[in-house]
């Protein structure tokens, strides 16, 4: 996998667990805290399909090819 491709998918990955942990943290907030909680979880969704569709078109192009094993 390329150098540029690798650090996408791995910007990607902590964005995804950043947007996780400030759902979390609006939750435990409290109950007035829910607009702040959906709209976190809805980035997190969107960048997890963002994650997929970035995999599955470096996989189509021969950038990211599966581990074949030793």
């Amino acid at each position: 996998m390329p150098q540029e491709m690798r650090v996408l998918v791995v910007v990607l990955l902590i964005a995804i667990m950043a947007s996780l942990g400030k759902a979390l943290f609006h939750m435990s907030s409290g109950p007035e805290q829910s607009a702040h909680t959906l709209r976190a979880l809805k980035l997190r969704i969107g960048l997890s399909v963002v994650l997929f569709v970035v995999l599955m078109t470096g996989w189509y192009l021969g950038l990211v090819a599966p581990h074949t094993g030793p």
